[in-house]
């Protein structure tokens, strides 16, 4: 603990291109979120490159947890435990950021606290809004989740719809990739649609018979690509704000109703989004309106929480180790983990 008698949590995200490591007190209060991204490192590629990315984290990862002690001012012999991402993710990313946090405790005789990912994105919420509890609906929306949730207590989840192929962000990529836009795609796609008349294309949207609130990406994306192919084999030109526009209404009229469904279905008056697509304005737009409609409250953390960050899973790791999930040094990293 703190001087303030505040628990203190150490933690740790290596899960893709983003090394952090935070300092949070009580699970709500974030004292650092240090955030060492490989963004301009990827960009010529297109994407993360997953060996590149492990390397990457090996050489931050010690420099950004000591940066993030010194910025909250405390030491490490004042912290009760130790929260890491141990799945999903890129598998050597993973490794990284857990084999710090194993070697950490291990020292430093603490408790290791595993955190699931799309956890971690919940929690983000927790952070911005100490008024938020359980139960609620959570949409998770990332480049490789694609989740609604009913978040019955702290760590008590169970999923009720999923994409079946793509993941909405990783959607956002190909499409921005196809329209010529610098990685990584979302904000420029987003900037480029404010830009645009949403009903210039008409996009296709999915069904899944018996699963409604399942989601499918892989056909919108063939759309555009299909569309900017075929326009530049017959030498058209494409209209490209349009575009970016109406595939983004695409995506919000497949997350936003369907949650909001959920919420209606299971009785809930609270709706919460997180993931790094929750950054999009038309997202952010469109579930504003909706829970203006249905009287529902609505939680979507800020922009610097949206994406990939440890003080959510510090944030995480806080619930996680008062319902009695700790974890040995056999921890293993996945690349794959349901909930």
């Amino acid at each position: 603990m703190d001087k303030e008698g505040r628990v203190l949590t150490l933690g740790i995200e290596s899960s893709c291109d983003e090394t952090s490591a935070a300092i949070v007190a009580d699970g709500r209060f974030v004292l650092s979120n240090i955030i060492s991204s490989q963004v301009e490192i990827h960009k010529p590629f297109g994407g993360v490159v997953p060996e590149i990315a492990s390397r990457k984290h090996v050489e931050a990862i010690i420099g950004v947890i000591d940066a993030a002690v010194r910025e909250a001012d405390v030491s490490l012999s004042e912290i009760d435990r130790i929260g890491v991402t141990f799945g999903p993710g890129l598998i050597g990313a993973l490794l990284v950021g857990l084999s710090a946090a194993k070697a950490l405790a291990y020292t430093l005789s603490k408790p290791l606290v595993p955190v699931h990912h799309i956890e971690g994105h919940i929690a983000a919420n927790f952070i911005e809004y100490k008024d938020l509890e359980p139960p609620f609906v959570c949409l998770v929306v990332s480049g490789g989740h694609s989740h609604i949730i009913d978040c019955r207590a702290y760590g008590d989840f169970t999923v009720l719809g999923r994409t079946r192929d793509d993941a909405a962000g990783e959607c956002f990529d190909k499409t921005a990739r196809v329209l010529g836009l610098p990685y990584p795609g979302g904000k420029p796609l987003d900037e480029l649609s404010q830009q645009g008349d949403d009903t210039r294309y008409a996009m296709p949207q999915s069904h899944i018979e018996g699963s409604p609130y399942d989601m499918s990406f892989s056909g919108l994306k063939t759309a555009v690509i299909n569309l900017v192919h075929g326009a530049q084999q017959r030498g058209e030109e494409i209209d490209r704000p349009g575009l970016a526009a109406s595939f983004c209404k695409a995506v919000s009229d497949s997350l936003v109703p369907r949650t909001m469904a959920a919420a209606r279905e299971l009785g809930y008056k609270t709706v919460v989004v997180a993931g790094g697509v929750a950054a999009n304005s038309r997202i952010r737009r469109d579930f504003a309106a909706a829970a203006e409609r249905e009287g529902v409250t609505l939680y979507i953390p800020p922009l610097k929480l949206c994406g990939d960050n440890a003080a959510m899973i510090g944030a995480q790791a806080y619930y996680e180790y008062k319902a009695g999930s700790t974890a040995g040094s056999d921890l293993n990293a996945y690349a794959t983990k349901e909930l």
